[in-house]
Formats: C-alpha cells, sequence, structure tokens
C-alpha cells in the first residue's frame, strides 16, 4: 500500500524557517521523483519543487528559489523541504507527491500518489 505521510508544518512570523517532511512507503523510493505542491486559500494548488533523487535534477519555482530547498533521505525513504527567509504568501496546505522517473520542471507532472497535506501559516 502506497502512503505519503507529510508533517512538520505549523505557524511561523515572516523571516523564519520552517522543515516540513514526506515519509513514503509501498513504492521504489530511488526511482521515483518526489514533488512538493501547495494550495493557498481560494487559490488552485501549485508545484513549488521537483527532486528527482539520484537520477536527475531538483527544480525549483521562481518565487522560492533561493529560499526553499529539497532533500532526500534514501535509507529512510523520506524528502524534506527546508523553508527559509518565509513570507505570507508562502502560506497554504503543503502537499508531497510521488510519480515514477525524473522531474522536468518544478511542478512535478502527474503524480501517481498524494499525501494528506500538512498546513504552513506564516503570519506576524
Amino acid at each position: 500500500q502506497v502512503q505519503l505521510v507529510e508533517s512538520g508544518g505549523g505557524l511561523v512570523q515572516p523571516g523564519g524557517s520552517l522543515r516540513v517532511s514526506c515519509a513514503t512507503s509501498g513504492f521504489d523510493f530511488d526511482y521515483y521523483a518526489i514533488g512538493w505542491f501547495r494550495q493557498a486559500p481560494g487559490k488552485a494548488r501549485e508545484g513549488v519543487v521537483c527532486s528527482s533523487g539520484d537520477y536527475g535534477d531538483n527544480y525549483y519555482a521562481a518565487s522560492v528559489k533561493g529560499r526553499f530547498a529539497v532533500s532526500r533521505d534514501n535509507a529512510q525513504n523520506t524528502v524534506y523541504l527546508e523553508m527559509n527567509n518565509l513570507k505570507p504568501e508562502d502560506t497554504g496546505v503543503y502537499y508531497c507527491a510521488a510519480g515514477p522517473g525524473i522531474c522536468a520542471s518544478y511542478s512535478l507532472y502527474e503524480p501517481d500518489h498524494w499525501g494528506q497535506g500538512t498546513q504552513v501559516t506564516v503570519s506576524p
């Protein structure tokens, strides 16, 4: 059974940092791309970061490049998203998603599996 479980969301002040995690199971992690998406209130879900793992590149949306960093722990089948210098516009529910292969852009194309999401709120 495939599972993706996000954790680590919370409330942080502007300029602060937060790390969210995506723990996965049930598929061959080494050969899957993992994408991070977010959905702000009243807005469509958007791709933020895509991690290809050892076989490809990572991609970042322009709005987060230089502030967010994605990493993978292959032993734990977990992906981390380190978010620094957070802004109010980063507020939203953050989802991780998995799809076979590697990333072609910062928005993982048609993922097979999704997590349930974790709330990130950036507010004074």
